[in-house]
């Protein structure tokens, strides 16, 4: 029985080892002996075109030629981030991609790029914005631990020495691995006036790749980055209420919309609702009533969600953050609201501002 069973194992381990050097044998001989040539692909019905040299996939291809299509997995179709429409020449959605699209975006040619060889000319669509993005070399300016798990830290942007981002927009931090370079997205906090830097608020996740990482550097360090990304769009007109709702990290692009707002429009009307699990999580609102003084139409909402702990002092609110929007949003105004943090959260805050009349449209989320 021992017998039978160790010559199955080795049976096993020999049909995976001859698997493993049959699928890197098709991937060198794709590589070397298969001659795409050079392929052109063509972006927004020719906005711009490229020419490629085929084999590689379209995730690589846009890289070369600087267009930065979102990535946190370093191309290996884990990640789901780097969607692209092929209208022409992608061939069929792959079994890798099914897990990220939905049926509607399949029919609709979108495909994660990183799973796109070039083996032909294509014709593909990205948002506009993405023409923008650029990866910028800097260094670490400063960094400060905001509560117990958050740091606050700023980027230089040497080379391009400008960044020009939109309130609510995000980077991508490029993280050396030993397997190569990964990018993980984190929201700007800095506001839109400041083109040389960029600040972010990092929690610290146990083992996660980006934030361990970004904890640990120091004054100084070089960093290289991609951005900026995202969909947020800040109504400009002065008399459109703005509601930001946050949790944790979410804090980052309230910031960032907060103070671009009262640097172009000190008496615009903006709710701040912030919601923590207790005193240790509360960061920035010593800062947010000093802005609160020099703006009366800024008004501040904290509230903990845990029971306070034996001689803590709280004189915010207490409960779920989505208690309070209920609470306090009232009445009928044109309104647009930015949420950022757990889906729970974003969930149920959108179900009450739903309830409150307010269209789908003008709600910009992100959820984490």
């Amino acid at each position: 029985m021992n017998e039978s069973l160790a010559l199955l194992v080795n049976s096993s381990g020999v049909f995976v080892a001859m698997m493993v050097a049959v699928t890197v044998l098709l991937l060198l001989a794709e590589r070397y002996l298969l001659n795409y040539g050079v392929c052109k692909v063509d972006i927004n019905k020719g906005e711009r075109i490229l020419e490629v040299e085929g084999g590689n996939t379209l995730l690589h291809g846009l890289l070369e030629n600087e267009i930065f299509i979102p990535s946190a997995c370093g191309g290996h179709g884990t990640c789901g981030f780097c969607k692209a429409t092929v209208t022409e020449g992608g061939g069929d959605v792959l079994p890798t991609e099914v897990t990220f699209l939905s049926r509607a975006e399949q029919r609709a040619g979108v495909r994660l790029s990183c799973q796109v060889k070039i083996r032909n000319d294509l014709k593909i669509q990205i948002p506009e914005d993405l023409f923008n993005v650029k990866m910028f070399a800097g260094r670490v300016i400063s960094t400060r631990s905001v509560t117990h798990d958050i740091k606050e830290i700023r980027f230089s942007c040497d080379e391009p020495n400008e960044i020009n981002q939109r309130p609510g927009q995000y980077v991508q931090i490029q993280i050396p691995t030993p397997d190569g370079p990964v990018f993980r997205a984190y929201s700007i906090s800095s506001p839109a006036s400041a083109k040389n830097y960029v600040e972010l608020n990092v929690r610290l996740i146990p083992n996660g790749v980006g934030s361990t990482y970004i904890h640990n550097m120091k004054e100084g360090d070089p960093v290289n980055f991609t951005g900026p990304y995202g969909e947020f769009h800040l109504n400009e007109d002065p008399d459109t209420e703005i509601i930001c709702v946050g949790g944790g990290a979410g804090m980052a692009p309230m910031k960032d919309i907060i103070y671009s707002i009262y640097e172009k429009w000190p008496d615009r009307s903006v709710w701040l609702f912030f919601g923590c699990r207790g005193t240790r999580d509360v960061f920035y609102l010593d800062e947010y009533r000093e802005l609160a003084k020099q703006h009366p139409n800024f008004k501040i909402k904290y509230a903990l969600s845990d029971p306070l702990k034996d001689g803590e002092k709280w004189d915010g609110e207490t409960g779920f953050i989505h208690l309070s929007v209920d609470k306090h949003i009232q009445g009928d105004t044109p309104r647009q609201a930015f949420l950022c943090g757990p889906p729970p959260m974003i969930d149920a805050v959108m179900k009450i501002l739903n309830d409150k009349g307010l269209p789908e449209k003008e709600v910009f989320y992100d959820k984490f």
